[in-house]
């Protein structure tokens, strides 16, 4: 493990935000109602990512299919520490499983994954901390759906002028207009199960 980890994200005293890209068919639904709703499925693992640029990264700025649109979906701080305390890393680490077979039985029957990757640049390139993202299985989603969900703000707009800014080589203005992000106090007991 060379790299730091970090959970950084857009929080407040009772909430924290995590970014998620879908189609417009689902952003419209969760928009408009507030919550998630068919076409949006509650029989898959969906991921969530309190890092704006690492998800910028992987939606390719809205570019790919399926992934246009971007969201924040502000949810109770209750709601993250219940996922990521009973969160399996999605690889082997001996420090947080002991044995590979530990591990390996964990992870089968997690339901929620935690992976960490390198976190990104406006450009794109890695930085030296990692950055969280945690899939939610069919056995939490429910409650993400229902009971974890504050608010959800379309902020797809903002990606755009962050785009243009950046295609046109204006990467101050874009960097002034990015969420604002702090490292989250992660609490203590939870440190070492995440391989922080």
């Amino acid at each position: 493990m060379s790299a730091r980890r970090e959970v950084r994200a857009d929080f407040d005293r009772g909430s924290i935000v995590m970014y998620q890209a879908y189609p417009d068919a689902i952003a419209d639904v969760a928009v408009a109602t507030q919550r998630f709703g068919p076409p949006f499925s509650v029989g898959r693992m969906t991921w969530v990512k309190p890092s704006f640029l690492w998800l910028m990264h992987r939606s390719n700025w809205g570019r790919k299919s399926g992934q246009e649109r971007t969201l924040a979906v502000r949810i109770h701080r209750a709601g993250w520490e219940a996922a990521l305390a009973v969160g399996v890393l999605t690889a082997y680490e001996p420090g947080a499983h002991g044995s590979p077979e530990a591990w390996r039985k964990a992870f089968e029957v997690a339901p929620v994954h935690v992976q960490w990757d390198p976190e990104r640049s406006l450009r794109g390139a890695g930085l030296p901390h990692d950055s969280i993202q945690v899939g939610l299985g069919r056995a939490i989603i429910q409650r993400y759906v229902e009971d974890w969900v504050v608010s959800i703000t379309d902020v797809t707009p903002l990606v755009h002028k962050l785009r243009k800014h950046l295609d046109e080589g204006r990467a101050e203005q874009a960097t002034r207009l990015l969420p604002r992000e702090a490292v989250y106090p992660v609490p203590r007991e939870l440190v070492r199960r995440l391989g922080m």
